[in-house]
């Protein structure tokens, strides 16, 4: 894993250098035990896949604020110990921090290549749908057993012992969704709800744009015209709508096209809450997805 180690009060003030010393070609390789100092230079740091912890020193030349880019979020890695300590074996919290999806340059340039052909719904600078990316919620697992064993030390085993589980639920479901797309993968489609980036970049699906339509009132003949005329102009196989949109005002704006349209429920309104209702989520997407295709 990439670390750069910066000196500055401020992440985006050093942003940009960090980045183009992460995507760089030259890194330092350290192993466990080395020293890691502040310069504008990028570290290799290789994990000992023998040992349940791999430790690296950093060197504090003087007193500051330091800010840390790594290719992944350090809590990760944690398991029974917290990611960063003082010399003390003290924890040490960062002051500020940003997810790993903004700074990892593959995922953002993927994203925003992906984010040009999506028109007409936006949910701001970030996508709020990030729970539809098994790879951030096997992150957040580990996250929130750290934050129960924080509060109930006495059964900090037992909370990370169900995240372990959880993450390897994870994969096999991630397996299961990949085998249920693999047969109409290239295919096309469109949704009329821009949520679904993190399942798309996740399952390597990318939708072929959305369309907004709104769910309170019917869209105009010109509209509807548009959005026919874009169906058939571009191939598209399949669109998908959500719950909360009208039967009638999809049957409407498809009528005269050869698209299919099937129902994603992204929050699993139907599922019945419980251990099974996540996992259930993400087959039910893929489910939906391959059959309408």
């Amino acid at each position: 894993m990439k670390m750069v180690i910066l000196s500055g009060d401020d992440i985006e003030a050093v942003e940009e250098t960090a980045e183009g010393l992460l995507e760089g070609d030259d890194a330092d390789e350290k192993n466990g035990g080395d020293v890691l100092v502040a310069a504008e230079m990028a570290y290799s740091l290789v994990f000992d896949a023998e040992s349940e912890m791999t430790v690296f020193e950093i060197a504090v030349a003087e007193a500051g604020t330091y800010v840390f880019f790594t290719e992944h979020m350090p809590f990760e890695f944690e398991a029974n110990e917290h990611f960063f300590k003082d010399a003390d074996g003290t924890d040490v919290e960062p002051i500020a921090q940003e997810p790993d999806m903004d700074h990892d340059h593959d995922h953002d340039h993927g994203h925003d290549d992906h984010a040009h052909g999506h028109d007409g719904h936006a949910h701001g600078e970030h996508d709020p749908h990030a729970w539809l990316s098994p790879d951030n919620a096997a992150v957040w697992l580990n996250v929130i057993a750290g934050k129960l064993s924080a509060a109930d030390p006495d059964n900090a085993g037992t909370y990370f012992a169900n995240a372990a589980a959880a993450r390897e639920e994870l994969e096999a479901v991630s397996a299961d969704v990949n085998a249920t797309l693999e047969a109409v993968r290239g295919l096309r489609f469109i949704v009329f709800h821009d949520a679904y980036q993190y399942f798309e970049t996740a399952f390597d699906f990318p939708a072929s744009g959305a369309i907004s339509i709104g769910d309170a009132t019917d869209p105009s003949p010109a509209r509807i015209a548009e959005i026919q005329g874009r169906v058939a102009d571009e191939s598209i196989q399949c669109v998908l709508s959500e719950p909360q949109f009208n039967p009638g005002l999809v049957a409407t704006v498809l009528d005269g096209t050869e698209a299919t349209t099937a129902v994603l429920d992204p929050l699993g309104s139907d599922l019945e809450p419980g251990p099974d209702l996540y996992p259930q989520l993400l087959r039910n997407l893929a489910g939906s997805l391959a059959s309408c295709l």
